[in-house]
Order: structure tokens, then C-alpha cells, then sequence
């Protein structure tokens, strides 16, 4: 590969174009300097590269060739898009960030958001009215202070009815303001099953919601349940980031207190670090350190360097210590996990992952269905932060590699499909970790013995083919270093 071929002389030739940027002094820069970044990361690092014929390593046959191509792209996102392959089916994921420094906190669980987690929810297919359904308030949040719960129905942001026709064709934007006040009401089904005659009713009162900077704990609830004399573990986990310390405390306490299973509630997990999920999976297990957690796949290039030079990287393995701290593992034979279509990425790896070493129980629905990682990739020699471009903070954030378990495992496109299917309803969502919140009470009617295969709930929340509100992209991030000496075999070949 030869991409130095096209850097020694390629400032001269981009001074000649006027399409340009403004960095954080605003100073100018090139929009073709920030692609000739952005196609030599993806050409690189990107999973999928043999099947994108611009990123060939023989695609330019000259310098002047490979300027023509950059400047042919506006902006770097209109090129970033170009080399995605089948955006619709197979990568969902990538994306580009014109600031880092939002892309790091975002990924590290900090946001601008007022706390509401919600989604929106429709009677039928064919009616755009949409009702705003609260799924959690982050603790601490400005919607937690203003008395927001789980389950809230909302029907009006700032007096305006939502509605939904397609993705370019919605209203949703009105959730982008600072602050915004809902208007609250409650659903009635009308004492059918059906949908079609579902009505909400005014109650009359509003909620100004304001958004803040806000880091999120995603151990969101833990808590020990004694049912039957049985001790049960419950957590509910929102994101594969946060401190490690205070998520093995969590398990010490599991641990004092003797739970004999454990129900991992990742429901609303769209993903996080591999290493958070390393350490989950030996936190529930310890009975296998060492042993190959699984097994990652790069594109060729790079993953015949990583086979010639450094194969252990492609294995993730159970540890016994992170960084010095031992975990208080808890040698579980069973788990018991509840997912939604918005559990994925590192969530779905935890799941998948243990699969084959313990009985693994997946109640609610299909997941997200996400068994690539990405990496964040900066303007430098190497594509790490450490001397970064300092005219620009654009970063990339492209799927770099596919996972699979110890038994080749992977591809699972469609989502991991549960044991036990299970809805969560409109009307019934219940109270996260009360032993009767359906899906939970459904985890304890199996472990005490109690427990019946459910079938689908009628009244299940129909949803969008969107994300809900206020999540990111579900995500697993490649927090392992990335070998300098391979990287470099790439660029400087």
C-alpha cells in the first residue's frame, strides 16, 4: 500500500482549491486537507474496505488523480457517506464528528440533555399522531427534579401535537431546543385490545424540561431481592462505560450477600467500551480466566498483520483484575438478561459471548442486532489523538472490525432472539427492579420455578423505526490500544 505516494506533494495541490473550513481560531483549512484525512483513515482502518472500490489501494494512479477525487467532495461528511458500504443494511453505525472533543464526552456517557429518556409511540401504521412515552429519568436529572417518572404520557411539546410520517417528515425537531415544555395525559385503551381506539387524555398540566451537561451513572439500579428464599441480583446497566471501581462494588455487594443468580437488565443498553464488557463478563463468571471471551475480525489487510505480527490481539480474553483491582467475581452458572431492540453492540457481546460457557436466559425481544466495534480515528500520523491536527477537530468513528464468540458465532444481523419473548406494554411498564415490572417478574417466575414460556403482548409499545430520543447510535468502542507497528505498515509501506 501506498498512500505516502499521495502526501509529500498533496498540501501544494490543495492550496489550489477554495473550499474551506474554519477550525477553533477560526482559521482556515482546507475542506480537501480534512478529506485526504478522511479517506486515508477509512482506506486503513475500515471493515469493510474490500467491498468499497474507492478505498482500492490501486484506486489513484497519481497524485493528481487522488486531488481531483478529494475535491470532488464539498465536505468531508459528503465524502465520509460516499465510502460507507450499503448504509441501510450492513453498516448502520459509522459516523463522523466535526468535534472530538463532543464525540469523547458523548462516548464517556456526557451529554447536554435534560434527563428523559423516551420514545414515541403510535396507534396504527397508518395514523401519524405520536404519543411520548417516558421510558427512565437519568437520577439527578433536571427531569428527575421536576418529578418525571417512567410510564409519563405526553401527547404536545410546547402546545404542538407531535406527529410522525417519516424520517424527513416529522415534527421531532421541537425536542432540540434547550428547554421545552410537554404536555402530559394518560392512555386509555377503551377496554379493547386493539390499538386503533386508543385514545390520550389531556390531564391538563405541563413540565418545562431544560437541558444541562450531564454525565450519567449507568449502574442505574442494583439492588438484592429475597423471593422464595432465594436471593436474586438485579441490575440495571445503561452504557458499557462509567468507573469500573464502582461497578465491581456493586458485585461485592452481590457477593456478600450470597445471590445464586443474577438478572442483567439491558434493556435500554445501546452499548459502550469493550473493555466495560470484558469486565462485566468476568464479573458475572471468574470460573474462566484466561480463557478466549472472543474473537475479532478486521478487514484483510489489517487482520493478516494481526495474524503475522500480534495474534493475540484478535482475542479478547475473561480477566481476574483490571489494572491492579481484583474483581469480586461471582462464578454464576446462570444469567438472566432482559433485552429490547435497543439493547445492542457491547450489550449484545456480553450476551453472545457467554452463550457458550454458562445458561445464558434472554427474556424480552429480539436485540439491536450490532456485532461490529469502531474506533476513533484523529487527523495524526498514526490516527491517534497524540498529535492531532490542530486546524481542525473533525474525528471518524467507522466500524473497524466484527466479533464473534468462541464458537464462531456472528453475523446475527437480525438481533439475538430471546428465550422467553416478552413486550413491554403502553400500559403496564412498571417500576424498574420492583419484582412485578413484567419483564423482571418474568426473570424471577423462572428462577423460582414459576415461570411459563409469555407470549406477545397485545398492547405492546409500536414504536418508530427510529432510535429512542436521546440515545446514541448503539455503539461498541475499541478502547485497546491499537499496535503502532502495524499501523504504521499501513501508512508507510
Amino acid at each position: 500500500m501506498k498512500i505516502l505516494k499521495y502526501s509529500i506533494p498533496l498540501f501544494c495541490y490543495l492550496l489550489l482549491f477554495t473550499s474551506c473550513f474554519e477550525d477553533n481560531d477560526d482559521s482556515e483549512i482546507s475542506a480537501s486537507e480534512i478529506n485526504d484525512f478522511v479517506w486515508k483513515g477509512m482506506n486503513v482502518f475500515y471493515l469493510y474496505k474490500d467491498e468499497v472500490p474507492d478505498l482500492a489501494n490501486n484506486r489513484f494512479s497519481s497524485n493528481e488523480e487522488y486531488t481531483e477525487y478529494l475535491n470532488a467532495y464539498t465536505s468531508p461528511e459528503e465524502l465520509f457517506e460516499s465510502l460507507i458500504y450499503e448504509r441501510e443494511t450492513i453498516d448502520r453505525f459509522s459516523w463522523i464528528t466535526d468535534n472530538y472533543f463532543e464525540n469523547e464526552a458523548l462516548l464517556n456517557g456526557t451529554t447536554l440533555t435534560n434527563g428523559m429518556q423516551f420514545t414515541t409511540i403510535k396507534r396504527s401504521n397508518t395514523d401519524p399522531v405520536r404519543y411520548g412515552i417516558v421510558l427512565y429519568v437519568l437520577p439527578g436529572s433536571n427531569a428527575d427534579l421536576q418529578g418525571l417518572k417512567r410510564g409519563d404520557i405526553f401527547y404536545a411539546v410546547n402546545g404542538t401535537q407531535l406527529y410522525y410520517n417519516s424520517s424527513i417528515d416529522n415534527n421531532y425537531s421541537l425536542f432540540n431546543a434547550n428547554s421545552y415544555s410537554i404536555d402530559l395525559g394518560t392512555y386509555n385503551t377503551n377496554g379493547t385490545t386493539e390499538t386503533d381506539d386508543d385514545t390520550v387524555t389531556p390531564l391538563g398540566t405541563s413540565i418545562t424540561l431544560t437541558k444541562e451537561e450531564f454525565t450519567e451513572n449507568p449502574i442505574h439500579t442494583s439492588k438484592v431481592l429475597n423471593v422464595d428464599g432465594q436471593k436474586i441480583g438485579y441490575l440495571m446497566y445503561t452504557g458499557f462505560n462509567g468507573s469500573s471501581s464502582e461497578l465491581n462494588d456493586v458485585f461485592s455487594t452481590f457477593k456478600s450477600e450470597g445471590i445464586t443468580n443474577l438478572v442483567l437488565d439491558l434493556r435500554y443498553n445501546s452499548g459502550g467500551y469493550n473493555s466495560k464488557a470484558i469486565l462485566m463478563t468476568s464479573l458475572i463468571t471468574g470460573q474462566f480466566t484466561g480463557e478466549i471471551l472472543n474473537k475479532r475480525f478486521y478487514n484483510n489487510e489489517l487482520h493478516t498483520l494481526f495474524e503475522n505480527d500480534d495474534p493475540e490481539y484478535l482475542l479478547d480474553r475473561f480477566i481476574d483484575n483490571e489494572d491492579g483491582m481484583s474483581l469480586n467475581s461471582l462464578n454464576l452458572n446462570n444469567l438472566y438478561v432482559l433485552t429490547t431492540s435497543w439493547t445492542a453492540s457491547a450489550s449484545e457481546l456480553v450476551i453472545n459471548s457467554l452463550s457458550p460457557y454458562i445458561n445464558v436466559v434472554q427474556i424480552g425481544t429480539n436485540t439491536r442486532g450490532k456485532y461490529q466495534g469502531s474506533t476513533t480515528l484523529y487527523d495524526s500520523s498514526d490516527f491517534g489523538k497524540e498529535g492531532a491536527n490542530p486546524n481542525h477537530t473533525y474525528a471518524l468513528q467507522p466500524l473497524i472490525f466484527k466479533y464473534a464468540n468462541v464458537d464462531d458465532n456472528t453475523d446475527f444481523f437480525d438481533g439475538l432472539e430471546p428465550n422467553t419473548y416478552l413486550n413491554e406494554t403502553r400500559t403496564n411498564l412498571g417500576v424498574l427492579g420492583d419484582e412485578n415490572e413484567p419483564l423482571l417478574a418474568e426473570a424471577i417466575s423462572q428462577i423460582t420455578g414459576n415461570g411459563k414460556l409469555s407470549t406477545k403482548s397485545k398492547s405492546l409499545i409500536q414504536i418508530d423505526d427510529i432510535e429512542p430520543i436521546n440515545s446514541i447510535k448503539g455503539k461498541l468502542i475499541n478502547d485497546k490500544p491499537l499496535p503502532k507497528n502495524i499501523i504504521n505498515q499501513l501508512i508507510f509501506e
